[in-house]
């Protein structure tokens, strides 16, 4: 197939729409549950109250706001894939915000800001308080400004809206790969993300992980699960042919997520009991440098000791071949020594090119 046959055939599949929409449009929307912004995405956006009011300034100031991406599901529900930060600020200042559980979120309260201090303090509406309340005149403001709506129709593609929202949000985006990736679950199968996000409260990975507080806050523990899920077992075959790692995750966690015959509680079973052998034998070493000269482990968590090991005891449990528990310590320790480990574990060397090496490596390792 040729480039131009490429294009025209992917360019068929989404099919898009847009307009500009009044404020007050989008508000109707979202009081009539027309409008979907998946209000459980709040908790992977950190906009601080300063960036709030910031956005508020904007509409008041006329600056004009980026469109919002929306995807129309079969019944015609718009699916907020691009927005979902700036349409909660508006709807929360407005007092509208609902949570999760459907209850209504506190108002937002304003700082004020550059061109606007005067905002400081400010509500939508304080019954009572008309000199803490916005003004009638400047809601109005509000609610007829305008934010185009740009719209992936429900004829387009079913992939289409989850590729859309990983492309707008990746890059610039203030989430973390993993972060965008739960999102995408969210969308994708609600109950696979809240399978996977109980992974990683599993005390014995908590102990033998060891991370700090920042990888925590970017739910880096829950991108940990879903690479020993993808790669414990994955054909040697499949292994090579990688190639970008967060495109495979993102990808193959997506076909996962919709297949019907994955076993979770298989999976699950393999997970605890892989981060109950390592944590009785290792500790919080697990996924440590180890010094031989000083005869301890030294430093943080390291991913590509967590390739080597934790996928290497993995794969061998479930295939009834992993060693001892003293030659698990010891063959742990050895692979500072060993430049088939240390050639590859380096910085400078992509994950694409280190996978292939370090699994077979781990597999081969921990066998008996």
């Amino acid at each position: 197939m040729s480039l131009i046959e490429q294009i025209n055939k992917k360019r068929r599949e989404i099919k898009t729409d847009g307009y500009p929409m009044s404020i007050g449009e989008w508000v109707s929307m979202y009081e009539r549950e027309e409008l979907d912004i998946h209000p459980e995405f709040q908790r992977f956006y950190r906009w601080t109250t300063a960036q709030k009011a910031g956005l508020i300034e904007s509409i008041l100031l006329g600056i004009p706001l980026p469109p919002i991406f929306v995807s129309q599901r079969d019944d015609g529900v718009w699916d907020v894939v691009d927005g979902l930060q700036r349409l909660s600020t508006i709807f929360q200042f407005m007092g509208l915000l609902r949570d999760d559980a459907g209850k209504r979120m506190e108002p937002l309260t304003l700082e004020g800001t550059k061109y606007l201090p005067g905002l400081r303090g400010i509500r939508w509406d304080i019954e009572g308080d008309p000199k803490k309340s916005m003004p009638k005149e400047l809601q109005l403001v509000m609610k007829r400004s305008k934010i185009a709506a740009s719209i992936v129709l429900k004829e387009s593609d079913e992939s289409a809206k989850y590729d859309l929202f990983q492309r707008l949000n990746t890059g610039g985006s203030e989430l973390s790969p993993q972060e965008v990736r739960n999102c995408l679950l969210l969308m994708v199968n609600k109950s696979f993300f809240e399978w996977l996000k109980d992974l990683p409260r599993f005390d014995p990975f908590i102990e033998a992980t060891a991370l700090s507080d920042r990888p925590l806050e970017e739910a880096y523990d829950v991108e940990l699960a879903l690479r020993f899920v993808l790669l414990a077992q994955i054909p040697e075959e499949d292994i090579r042919s990688i190639g970008d790692v967060g495109a495979f995750l993102t990808d193959r966690m997506s076909d996962v997520a919709q297949d019907k015959k994955f076993r979770r509680a298989g999976a699950k079973q393999l997970f605890e009991d892989t981060f109950s052998v390592l944590n009785d034998a290792l500790e919080d070493a697990s996924f440590k440098r180890y010094n031989a000269k000083k005869k301890k482990h030294e430093g943080g968590f390291l991913l590509s000791m967590f390739e080597v090991v934790a996928l290497g005891v993995a794969y061998n449990l479930a295939h009834n071949t992993l060693c001892s528990k003293g030659e698990l310590v010891k063959r742990a320790r050895s692979v500072w020594g060993s430049s088939a480990f240390t050639d590859w574990a380096t910085s400078g060397v992509t994950a694409s090119r280190r996978l292939p090496r370090l699994i077979p490596l781990g597999r081969k390792l921990f066998a008996a």
